[in-house]
């Protein structure tokens, strides 16, 4: 059987066990009467409007909603108990997660290539690596990272103390000196400004994954549980990826860089402190269009005007990710991926980040993106580093220019989970599919 041949059969099966899920929901409620369909519908709807209400709103209302979403699940379980439903409503939601799990298999296309070519190169003579104490909690330390380094013949400069550090002068002198390797332990903001550098003087970097997020190192394919094992670059076993760099006003960049509503939150004082609390408080105004400079974005010939989110991301992000936290494929297309959101409420924001709806939407990939405004200078963020910078504003890729050195043996890129869709499952599904025969 054909891979599209299954991927349909597990749609099929997917729609016809949520089929049997509400059906069996719909019969046990009924068997106690009307009223208590129609309150557990209700209930549904206001918890809806719950968290409608926590994103769109501050203060009491916010207060209100959160207070609302943890009231109305406590008082469906005690309706429950007290109609004796509990059992047939876990029979029920057992029968669904098998057709969500049935429905993601569906919507998960085969792997389309083998990833970035790989090539054997000798390993370094004179590594330098530059760690950051306080990525990622203290990654450096819990993993005991700086004595693991030089125990593998790296000299090792600690970002410690008070004063600022340019970490890229430091790359810089280290190179001068003769260094054929950088490798820099931190967050993917230090690690950018020291893949400018190596890019720069054709060294190869070595990426550790010792900040919080890692995505660098996660669409390298490397171990982010355990920083430890990044170190294995330094061996024989390790191979040589060429992959490209992102470049906005003149700043390396290796995620993404975003304008509107995500620079916005990026620029909150409270941001690192607390950065989930500090998009909320930012949220409503930002989609309301109370806060922030006009965007006007220019891509391959394509100009949206106003729109309230831009992400360029060094490659495309998978269709559906549009908060740029997901995964990248490939690091070497030569192209930037560039999405554009704009939602005229809450609601279309919310369907758009889950993927539900494309209207307001613009998803293209180029290697030359322009974003202009009104204003003088607007905040960017730039692989979650808060920084402002004049207009316009040029993004522009720059091919396969680094060198990046990692294990042989890691992890690899973790699949993209699909964004899930009830009329793709729909489409997968049609028994009258004319693409299904060959």
């Amino acid at each position: 059987m054909s891979s599209g041949g299954r991927r349909a059969w597990w749609a099929r099966l997917a729609l016809i066990l949520a089929a049997l899920a509400v059906l069996g929901l719909g019969v046990a409620a009924e068997s106690r009467g009307v009223r208590l369909l129609l309150l557990v519908a209700c209930a549904v709807v206001l918890f809806v409007v719950a968290g409608y209400s926590v994103l769109a709103f501050r203060a009491w209302r916010r207060a209100l909603g959160v207070l609302v979403l943890v009231a109305v699940p406590v008082g469906l379980v005690v309706v429950l108990l007290l109609n004796e439903l509990v059992l047939p409503v876990i029979v029920c939601v057992a029968v669904l997660a098998l057709a969500v799990g049935a429905g993601r298999i569906a919507l998960t296309p085969e792997a389309a290539d083998e990833g970035m070519p790989e090539h054997v190169v000798p390993p370094p003579q004179h590594p330098f690596v530059i760690m950051n104490p306080r990525s990622g909690g203290g990654k450096v330390a819990r993993f005991d990272l700086r004595a693991k380094a030089e125990a593998l013949g790296a000299e090792v400069a600690m970002l410690e103390g008070s004063e600022t550090i340019d970490v890229a002068e430091l790359a810089r002198q280290a190179v001068a000196r003769g260094a054929d390797l950088l490798g820099v332990a931190g967050g993917d903001g230090t690690q950018a400004l020291v893949a400018g550098v190596a890019a720069d003087h054709d060294v190869p970097l070595m990426v550790i994954s010792a900040g919080t997020r890692n995505h660098f190192a996660l669409d390298l394919g490397l171990d982010r549980e355990d920083p430890s094992t990044c170190l294995a670059a330094l061996g024989e076993d390790a191979v040589e990826l060429r992959v490209d760099l992102g470049v906005i006003a003149g700043r390396t960049f290796v995620n993404n860089a975003s304008f509107g509503a995500y620079a916005a939150a990026v620029q909150s004082p409270g941001y690192r402190e607390d950065k989930a609390r500090t998009t909320l408080d930012v949220l409503p105004d930002l989609l309301s269009g109370a806060k922030g400079p006009q965007l006007r974005l220019d891509v391959d010939g394509i100009v949206v005007e106003h729109p309230q989110a831009v992400l360029v991301s060094d490659n495309p992000y998978g269709m559906g990710d549009l908060a740029g936290l997901g995964r990248r494929a490939r690091l070497d297309t030569g192209q930037l991926g560039v999405v554009s959101v704009n939602a005229g409420s809450t609601r279309q924001a919310l369907e758009l980040l889950r993927g539900a709806t494309r209207q307001g939407l613009v998803a293209v990939n180029a290697p030359e993106v322009v974003i202009s405004s009104e204003a003088p200078e607007i905040p960017v963020g730039i692989d979650g580093e808060s920084v402002v910078v004049p207009t316009p504003v040029h993004c522009t890729v720059r091919a396969r220019a680094l060198r990046v050195r990692v294990p042989r043996d890691r992890p690899g890129v973790p699949p993209r989970r699909p964004t899930w869709s009830w009329a793709q499952l729909l489409r997968l599904a049609s028994f009258s599919r004319t693409g299904s025969r060959r």
